[in-house]
């Protein structure tokens, strides 16, 4: 069956598809919707922010989570760069899910120890609740993260983002809570708090810690008084350029000690600003931890009738799962679409593989078999595409499977049944399929069971 919302383009010329929900009643576009989780641990009740990526809720795939610290100033825009980078012929990273946690007092939550003041930066009355990082972050571990992985669709792959106050949280969960996130992106974080103290913790951490699996990545705003410049202010002492004087000490702590097994990268970015730096931040972060992500075929992979672009779906998916530490699968409706238009240009043998490869993967969706029926009627081979569509029909009643189903057995004298117990795993019937080749252990798995279409087909001898 079609996917009616992917427009009919060539494969390598995919443009940007705006992936928000869009509800045509009221006229709105929905990015994500606001859950909340009664906190024991902070006695308040938190509301966050939930982004689930566009069709979540018609699939089987589960996701990478991302938690994001200051949401209420950072959730649309992280939201937009992970609709950019892996929707609309983009695959520059997984499809995720964003978990953005706003502020109800942003000191207490995001400063790992108490300071009574710290001038020039805080008076007082700001420093007052200030030191509950730790409970922030047991919060997040023993409260939140337990509601979102019940609630929602999630894979084990999870990621922390903070900026200033945020950036610090960052930090303090990475040196101290290392393996409770996969990977951390920390902006320009006020490393300056309470005499630097979290930057001589993350000194230690570093040299005496191993950081294998985890990823980090480092940015630094443009916070320079006029005059100066990134090496002159390692020797100013004023309070104005502490800041970033601690981040770049920060900086040069990742970049001495490479051989603890983290995946580090940092960006100075000088035409940026303490408060602009975000956006670029996020972008490069993610293009940094996903760099293995991508999936390019070459004009010749997509033309040549001997070629396999299901085989190194296969290679790609099982290389991605090993960098994610899941089982990561094609996403079904992409697959579904390439394989429709292989199916136009009339790379049958290509677009087979594909629509097999979507049954393999996903055999509770009534589509991935509506789909290899098509491709049966394609051929003329109206046993196998009768199969496909009953498989279908068992599994959800669809106009489109029916009609086409009809159609096919108006064309037979006697109809085919499916018996009892038959799996709706089972491929088709066919021959020679035991002398095909099988890359991936679930196609295998499919094709050992051909054998039992074998008593259909006696219906229609």
């Amino acid at each position: 069956m079609r996917i009616s919302t992917l427009l009919q383009r060539p494969l390598f010329f995919l443009f940007l598809i705006i992936s928000c929900s869009i509800n045509a009643q009221e006229n709105k576009v929905v990015i994500g919707a606001i859950d909340s989780v009664q906190s024991n641990i902070l006695g308040e009740l938190r509301k966050v922010m939930v982004y689930m990526p566009d069709g979540s809720a018609n699939n089987q795939q589960r996701y990478p989570v991302v938690y994001l610290l200051d949401g209420e100033g950072n959730f649309t825009t992280l939201v937009g760069i992970l609709q950019y980078l892996s929707t609309g012929g983009n695959n520059f990273c997984p499809k995720m899910i964003v978990v953005g946690i706003p502020n109800t007092d942003r000191t207490r939550d995001l400063t790992p120890t108490h300071v009574d003041v710290y001038p020039p930066f805080m008076d007082s009355a700001s420093c007052k609740t200030s030191g509950g990082g730790e409970n922030f972050i047991a919060f997040i571990e023993k409260e939140l993260m337990p509601h979102i992985e019940a609630k929602y669709p999630t894979a084990p792959y999870k990621m922390l983002i903070g900026h200033s106050f945020g950036g610090l949280a960052v930090m303090q969960t990475f040196v101290h809570h290392t393996d409770l996130f996969n990977a951390y992106i920390c902006i320009d974080p006020s490393m300056w708090w309470d005499n630097q103290k979290l930057l001589q913790q993350a000194r230690k951490a570093l040299v005496e810690k191993k950081f294998n699996g985890k990823s980090m990545y480092l940015a630094i705003a443009n916070t320079l008084e006029e005059g100066m410049n990134i090496k002159t202010v390692y020797k100013d002492t004023s309070a104005a350029s502490r800041h970033i004087r601690s981040i770049l000490n920060l900086q040069a702590a990742f970049e001495k000690d490479r051989l603890n097994g983290l995946k580090f990268s940092s960006k100075y970015y000088p035409n940026e600003t303490h408060g602009s730096v975000p956006l670029m931040a996020q972008y490069d972060a993610l293009r940094f931890f996903f760099d293995f992500f991508p999936l390019n075929f070459s004009m010749q992979e997509y033309t040549d009738s001997t070629i396999s672009l299901a085989d190194k779906y296969d290679r790609h998916f099982a290389k991605l799962s090993r960098e994610m530490g899941y089982q990561i699968k094609p996403d079904e409706a992409e697959i579904n679409f390439i394989g429709y238009e292989l199916l136009k240009q009339k790379h049958y043998r290509k677009a087979a593989d594909l629509f097999k490869l979507n049954v393999a993967n996903y055999p509770g969706s009534f589509n991935v078999y509506d789909s290899y029926g098509d491709y049966f009627i394609s051929q003329k081979d109206t046993i196998n595409a009768i199969i496909q569509l009953k498989k279908a029909l068992a599994l959800k009643e669809n106009p489109g499977s029916r009609q086409k189903l009809e159609a096919l057995e108006g064309v037979n004298a006697r109809k085919v049944q499916l018996p009892p117990g038959f799996p709706l795993e089972c491929p088709v019937y066919d021959p020679q399929s035991k002398k095909r080749r099988n890359h991936s252990p679930a196609r295998k798995a499919s094709d050992d069971l051909v054998k039992q279409a074998e008593p259909l087909l006696n219906q229609l001898s």
